[in-house]
């Protein structure tokens, strides 16, 4: 009989790790060749991970919830078991021998092996069973729960009586052990909160004193006091793990924040006339509309053309700035999952309408949560429509290791001065945040003075493209 372990993928660049969303198979499911096994999160976006084997399911290696890294044991599937017809052993023997090699079993779903032929190691599920005569616990290596289709004698017998044996540390990731180590935590004395008390890297981090708001369900087990309220009588704190896109978002944000010495620069302008030129062009051809969006791309990538210091970034290791040949055009999109970056990889080669085409296409697959992380890396500049949200003006944070970031605030009616009259026009304000080491005020005040000339004077951007 074959066993192939199917280990976690590369599924992106610069990604170490997947956090388990959601398994799509069991223990004991047949499983065919590129068949979606489990859905996974990595940094940058939710991906369905499909199994390149086919086969029975003998082992899941991961509970949902957990952080596996890339290039560990995924899942395991075993080719079909040769009956007694077949001058093979029993089917019940079969699937015994089949889940104990693979160390897993009922009662081990998700809960993982280690790797190394004779070497792997089997974990079970610990559980504490009362009887009359008090409580009995399940030392490692026995099963409390008989596995189906296996022989009966399979089933090892819980001892009621006598000492209890020692509690192993349930520990999946590798990365909570070397965590532990690299902390002197003993293991065996935290308390996990994954499920069936497995322990995760936030415990790990309560015990080392590096954190002090673990998990929900590590408050619950480390923290057994009452919930703490305010003094109005309200629910208690809601705490929500950083894991995820939340954490990348977290780490990439603090660390532009550490190493970008970014200036922001604003500037009000008329967009009337840009408005209008919309109008007329969707009227012309109303099978192809374009948004305003897709014109303000357009004026940014003119800008960059214009400017293209902006069009960079700053290796710190080599002491350089690198200007990009090719405008990979981020555009900053709201999900549910958080603030991503949707890049449209050589967007000055594109049309108007075809910007206006991947733009909404883009942001739609973004929102889904259906773009490849590849589509969510290597932005050279970002532009922030944050207008969608009611509000005039910002000082956003750069998209490390972007140089720069033009954000667009809510095109409203303001009273304007229009050939010496007072005028109600439609006025927008245009901020542009950007690395000071890539260039001075002047290169940074001219780009955000041509997209204000272009965004009052369409005609300008015709003449410039």
């Amino acid at each position: 009989m074959t066993e192939k372990v199917f280990l976690l993928p590369d599924l992106g660049e610069g990604l170490a790790e997947a956090e388990i969303v959601q398994w799509r198979v069991a223990v004991g499911d047949t499983v065919t060749v590129d068949q979606t096994v489990v859905e996974v999160e990595t940094a940058k976006a939710v991906v369905d991970v499909p199994c390149p084997y086919a086969g029975r399911v003998v082992a899941l290696h991961g509970v949902e919830g957990e952080v596996r890294p890339v290039g560990q044991p995924l899942i395991t599937v075993a080719e079909s078991v040769r009956g007694p017809a077949d001058g093979g052993e029993p089917a019940g023997h079969a699937v015994y021998r089949e889940e104990e090699r693979a160390g897993s079993g009922n009662v081990l779903i998700g809960y993982g092996t280690g790797h190394g032929g004779s070497r792997r190691r089997r974990r079970s599920r610990l559980a504490a069973v009362a009887s009359a005569n008090g409580t009995a616990t399940i030392p490692a290596g026995a099963r409390s729960t008989p596995v189906a289709g296996a022989h009966p004698s399979a089933t090892a017998p819980v001892p009621a009586g006598g000492p209890a044996a020692p509690v192993p540390a349930l520990v999946i990731s590798p990365i909570v052990r070397r965590l532990a180590r690299e902390h002197g935590v003993d293991l065996h004395t935290v308390r996990g909160s994954g499920p069936g008390g497995v322990i995760r890297r936030a415990d790990v981090e309560v015990a080392a004193g590096l954190s002090t708001d673990p998990t929900p369900a590590a408050r619950l087990t480390v923290l057994p006091e009452p919930p703490v309220t305010d003094p109005l009588g309200t629910a208690s704190d809601l705490v929500i793990p950083l894991t995820g896109i939340r954490r990348t978002i977290a780490d990439k944000l603090s660390r532009s924040r550490r190493e970008i010495p970014e200036v922001t620069i604003w500037v009000d302008a008329d967009a009337t006339a840009l408005l209008q030129t919309r109008a007329a062009i969707n009227a012309a051809r109303p099978d192809h509309p374009v948004s305003i969006l897709a014109l303000l791309a357009r004026i940014c990538l003119s800008g960059l053309r214009r400017y293209p210091q902006l069009n960079a970034r700053v290796d710190t290791e080599g002491q350089r700035i690198i200007q990009s040949a090719g405008v990979h055009l981020g555009i900053a999109a709201q999900t549910d999952r958080g603030l991503v970056v949707p890049v449209l990889r050589d967007a000055e080669r594109l049309t108007t309408t075809e910007l206006a085409t991947e733009l909404a296409t883009t942001t739609a697959a973004a929102r889904a949560g259906e773009l490849p992380p590849s589509r969510l890396t290597g932005g050279t500049f970002t532009l922030n429509n944050y207008g969608v949200f009611g509000v005039d003006g910002s000082t956003p944070i750069i998209n490390h290791p972007e140089a720069a970031l033009l954000g667009v605030g809510r095109i409203v009616d303001k009273p304007w001065v229009v050939d010496g009259q007072l005028a109600v026009r439609k006025v927008t304000q245009l901020s542009l945040t950007f690395d000071h080491r890539v260039c001075d005020g002047g290169v940074a005040g001219g780009f955000l003075r041509h997209v204000a000339d272009c965004v009052e004077q369409p005609a300008l951007l015709i003449a410039t493209v």
